[in-house]
Order: C-alpha cells, then sequence, then structure tokens
C-alpha cells in the first residue's frame, strides 16, 4: 500500500513541479504524477571534443540574414541569450547556421528542439544535408535509440532525456502547440540547458517579447524573407457555408489547373475527411491529412513531390513544409481554432522558394473574425517594415 506521507518542500527533479497534490510515495521513493508518464533512459553527459563543423549550402545569405547570424555567435560568445522574431519564410535555419558550426568547432554539444515530430524529421533531412560531416540524429516518440550527436534535433517532449546537457540549445516555434501554454515542456527545456539558448518564432505575443526583455536578452527581429518579397496578404471571402464550397472547388480546380499544389486548411479532422469527400467528386489529384491518418508522411512527400496535387489537412502543416509554388485556402477561416498567428503561419506556407516567391492565400469564412483581421494588420506592418528596410 502506497506511503502518503509527502516532504512538504519536495521540488520534483524532472519537471519542476511544487504541488502536493501530484506527488506519491512508493516503496520509500517520492514521484511526480504530473510527468510520470515521460520516463525513459537519459543520455550520458560525458564530454565531448572540438570537430569540424563545415556548412555545405549552395546558396547565398541575404544581408539581413548575415547581420542577424554574425549577432548570435556574437551573443554566445558574450553569454546572452536571445530572441529572434523572423517573419514566416525568411529563412531561421539559415541563420543560425554559423552558431551551431561555431559550437561545434568548439566541442560543446548543440540541441534544436521543435514541438512537432513531423517538423523534427524534415528538418533533420535538411541539417544532414548541410553538416555532412557531422553526425546529425533526430530523437521522437517511437525513435529514441540513438541519443548522442554533434547535433540533436529532437521534440520537446524528448527534452527530458537530457539533463544540464546542451551548451546551446535552439527552440523554433516557441508559439506552436504542443509546446505553448505547457509548463511540464517548458521546465524540460530550461532543465535540459546547461549554457544558453535561442528562442525563435515568426509570431511572438507581445507578452512574450516584454518578458524576454524584462529577462535582460537580447531580442532580433527579421521583416524580410530572404529574396525579399512580402508576405502574401490573405484576401477574405466571407459567404454562407455552401457558397463557400463552391467558391473552394471554384478556386482548387483553377490552381490545379494552373499546375500551383495547393493546401486547403480546415479547422478538424472531420472537416478534413468531409470537405476532401465532396471536393474530390470535383477536383481529382488531392488527399486529406491529419494526425489520425498513419500514412501521412507518405501523403505529405507526395505533395511535396508533385504525386498529389492539393492536400485538405488540419494545423498539421501548418508550420515546417516548403512546397514550391504553393497557394493557400482556409475553409472556415473563422473557427475558433484559427487565432491570429495560427493565421500568419499558415499564410507564410506561401511565396516561400526564390523561384517561385508569390502566391495566394484566401480566407473563406462565414464572418469576419478580430482574428482574421488581426492577422492581415499583422502581414501588412511586417511589409511595411520590410519597405522601410529596402
Amino acid at each position: 500500500m502506497e506511503n502518503k506521507k509527502i516532504d512538504s518542500s519536495y521540488v520534483c527533479p524532472i519537471c519542476g513541479c511544487k504541488d502536493p497534490r501530484f506527488f506519491g510515495v512508493k516503496s520509500g521513493r517520492t514521484y511526480c504524477r504530473r510527468c510520470i508518464s515521460f520516463r525513459g533512459e537519459e543520455a550520458n553527459n560525458d564530454q565531448a571534443y572540438p570537430k569540424r563543423a563545415p556548412i555545405y549550402i549552395d546558396y547565398e545569405l541575404s544581408e539581413d540574414q548575415k547581420r542577424l547570424s554574425n549577432q548570435l555567435v556574437e551573443n554566445y560568445k558574450q553569454g546572452i541569450n536571445s530572441l529572434v522574431h523572423a517573419v514566416c519564410g525568411s529563412g531561421k535555419t539559415e541563420i543560425v547556421l554559423e552558431v551551431i558550426k561555431y559550437v561545434i568547432n568548439c566541442g560543446e554539444k548543440v540541441g534544436f528542439a521543435i514541438p512537432r515530430k513531423d517538423v523534427v524529421i524534415e528538418l533533420s533531412k535538411r541539417f544532414k544535408a548541410i553538416f555532412k560531416q557531422n553526425s546529425v540524429i533526430s530523437l521522437y516518440g517511437g525513435h529514441t535509440s540513438n541519443k548522442k550527436g554533434d547535433l540533436i534535433i529532437l521534440t520537446t517532449h524528448q527534452l527530458f532525456r537530457y539533463y544540464h546537457y546542451f551548451d546551446l540549445l535552439i527552440m523554433d516555434e516557441i508559439d506552436a502547440f504542443p509546446f505553448k501554454g505547457n509548463e511540464i515542456l517548458k521546465a524540460f527545456f530550461y532543465r535540459a540547458i546547461k549554457n544558453k539558448f535561442i528562442l525563435m518564432s515568426a509570431t511572438p505575443s507581445v507578452e512574450m517579447v516584454d518578458a524576454f526583455k524584462k529577462d535582460g536578452f537580447q531580442l532580433l527581429e527579421l521583416y524580410s524573407r530572404f529574396h525579399t518579397y512580402p508576405l502574401p496578404v490573405p484576401r477574405c471571402y466571407i459567404k454562407s457555408t455552401i457558397v463557400l464550397f463552391f467558391l473552394l472547388v471554384e478556386l482548387t480546380s483553377k490552381y490545379v489547373k494552373a499546375h500551383k499544389p495547393v493546401m486547403i486548411f480546415v479547422p478538424t479532422i472531420e472537416y478534413s475527411e468531409n470537405i476532401y469527400s465532396l471536393l474530390s467528386i470535383f477536383v481529382k489529384g488531392g488527399m486529406p491529412v491529419h494526425s489520425k491518418r498513419k500514412d501521412r508522411e507518405a501523403i505529405i512527400d507526395g505533395f511535396m513531390n508533385g504525386k498529389y496535387k492539393y492536400l485538405v489537412t488540419t494545423a498539421v502543416l501548418e508550420r515546417g513544409v516548403t512546397v514550391k509554388n504553393a497557394q493557400v485556402i482556409v475553409f472556415r477561416a473563422d473557427h475558433n481554432i484559427y487565432n491570429q498567428y495560427t493565421l500568419v503561419q499558415i499564410s507564410g506556407r506561401v511565396g516561400r522558394k526564390k523561384d517561385a516567391p508569390t502566391g495566394e492565400v484566401i480566407y473563406l469564412a462565414k464572418e469576419e473574425t478580430n482574428d482574421m483581421a488581426e492577422s492581415i494588420k499583422e502581414i501588412k506592418r511586417a511589409n511595411k517594415n520590410l519597405q522601410t528596410l529596402l
């Protein structure tokens, strides 16, 4: 039988919980119910050694990217944590390459954390091509056997395996589900840091930026995409549901005929399946995508390689996917699942390639919400700042 006596001063060493309501005692040892599901082998925190980390890219960084890249290296040298606010498609990955190289060259440990598994998989492919001479590993649910490398790409859930481990821990998409508002994952993040960190986001809230500044850290901003074209400003259509559907058919058909891949965002899994079933009657060549589809990685690869002409997708493709010449339609953009930050992220799927820097973003809704209006205002503000810089 479990002993109920709990030390009132106990603090969970994994998630930092201090609330005794989450604690129990078994076989004389205190455990925490809040993070009990996060159990598994942790990485050995042994000494690393200096290594060469040449960067293999076949393109030049923009002047703005170089400026932020150099500043991140200098901040690390000076012991300063950084928050990078960079618009969608500005090339956040490219911005951190030099600081990653510097840390590896110093014989120190680098981690790159992201909330979502799909993005970890995609980003790991990119980093393996960039750091060809180094060991780049990825960790996510069901893929945790190798925990050591020169560069570790991992979901935020897997950070519990690393205790005061990373000399530099980079965290992208800090405003994304499931990290945002999750105190356990936040505790894992800070527990994993040995030295300094870099936070990155295309859509940080005002509260997040203010809190970061108060802590004495440095905010770095990048409003220009690497090709210097502005962000696409969404167009809104406010109609009844039936009219919205036939607008969706018309727009999807137009893009498919023009050989432009289409990402149709919908609020829920049910919407994804139902809208696809109806849309596929009128427009062939698509697929539904959501978190419950076991074959979604194959579908996404097929879309990126041109096998599928359009996807009817939930928020699983909101981040981390770059498709040349992609067009975006948000069906029922007025749904409460879409806040202004989500809509900005979705809009950022368009125009991400240098040889296809423009495209369309369409909001289809029964009414215009404040979040829809604010997302458009934010995109216009970023474009205005870009024009000022140019």
